[in-house]
């Protein structure tokens, strides 16, 4: 089969176990949400979600029923069966159903404002460049790509068309985390001296798209390490220096024969902070630790869909639990009725910085080098 067939045949198989870990985090000001005039809503925008696997129907489209400001106006899918049963479940007219072939058409539907991307990582960017051609603003699923290289032409191609990016980091509107951020950011326990930030469970499916470099460009880095890259960049408020990085030993070495098994990375922020981070599909383990020169805060569970639960020196943090998909949606749609862009903290830049980190962990892992980042 050639690799064109074997692309148009996944496609066409695109819905059957479909499902991406949502996204992460944001950076320096990028947890600092711009601050626009009040306004009302003038109007709910309508949101197409292209790919309905695990994450679009059990959080995505949970969080647009539950949003005030948008609503599921249109689906991409390349099964008829899931077309037919999502129309019939959020009552969405044939004219905004789409596949994969006739996507492009949605470029004449006034329907539909957002295309949220939600496919495995390697399709990101031909359908981020394809809905802003059709001149749709576009949310994308984290990791943004699997190459800074494709992050570029993503970003480029929005900027082109005049539409607006945004990477799903769903945790930059989080509660527990957002305070994570305050604490960090503005020193209430003094300067932040080390960080432990570890993301790994136990992957099951041997055949999912997730095992496949092809498809996930590496593996629990890309998946969940991204969400620890994230906790290190918005605890500190800046850009890490450097990274060193290794493997650890493959066990399976038939599930694992195409990404990693683990990988464990150290990074030191322009402050004197040091990081380690760890990532999994063989250890179940969630975890943010910070110690700050008068006190320390600790997130367990810390990236998962929650709830989330904290604590410092001080006591159990409290903070309302939230569904992070649904604060997520309102954010950013509240944000573009009153701007007419997305929250910066989450732009394509933040996903590009994200990608350049990941990448240069690998080549760390791999060379044994310590990867300058600056």
């Amino acid at each position: 089969m050639s690799e064109n067939q074997s692309r148009r045949s996944f496609l066409q198989n695109l819905g059957v176990g479909l499902g991406t870990t949502a996204a992460a985090f944001a950076v320096p000001s990028v947890m600092a949400i711009p601050e626009g005039k009040p306004q009302k809503d003038e109007k709910k925008l309508g949101v197409a979600l292209l790919g309905l696997g695990s994450y679009a129907k059990n959080q995505l489209a949970v969080g647009l029923e539950n949003a005030k400001n948008c609503y599921l106006a249109g689906i991409v899918t390349g099964t008829p069966a899931k077309a037919e049963e999502w129309s019939k479940k959020y009552n969405i007219p044939a004219k905004n159903v789409y596949n994969y072939q006739n996507f492009d058409e949605i470029a004449n539907n006034k329907d539909i404002d957002i295309v949220y991307v939600v496919t495995p990582n390697s399709l990101h960017r031909e359908f981020v460049v394809r809905a802003a051609k059709a001149g749709k603003h576009v949310m994308c699923e984290k990791p943004m790509a699997t190459s800074v290289e494709d992050s570029i032409a993503m970003i480029k191609a929005c900027q082109e068309a005049g539409v607006q990016l945004g990477i799903g980091y769903r945790l930059h509107f989080e509660p527990f985390t957002q305070e994570v951020v305050r604490i960090g950011q503005k020193k209430v326990f003094g300067d932040v001296r080390f960080m432990q930030t570890n993301f790994g469970f136990t992957i099951g499916d041997p055949t999912q798209w997730r095992l496949k470099k092809a498809m996930a460009g590496g593996g629990p880095l890309m998946d969940v390490g991204i969400y620890c890259v994230q906790a290190s960049r918005y605890v500190t408020g800046e850009e890490p220096l450097w990274v060193t990085a290794q493997y650890g030993e493959t066990i399976d070495k038939v599930k694992f024969k195409d990404v990693e098994e683990t990988v464990s990375w150290q990074m030191q922020f322009p402050s004197g902070a040091m990081v380690n981070g760890f990532s999994s599909y063989r250890s179940n383990i969630e975890q943010l630790y910070v110690s700050a020169e008068k006190g320390f805060l600790q997130l367990s569970p810390a990236y998962s869909y929650g709830p989330i639960k904290g604590k410092t020196q001080e006591g159990d943090m409290k903070m309302p639990v939230v569904h992070h998909q649904t604060v997520m949606l309102e954010e950013v749609c509240k944000e573009f009725l009153a701007t007419k862009k997305f929250p910066k903290h989450i732009d394509g830049e933040e996903g590009l910085r994200d990608m350049k980190i990941l990448m240069a962990i690998y080549e760390a892992a791999q060379t044994g080098k310590r990867i300058s980042l600056v």
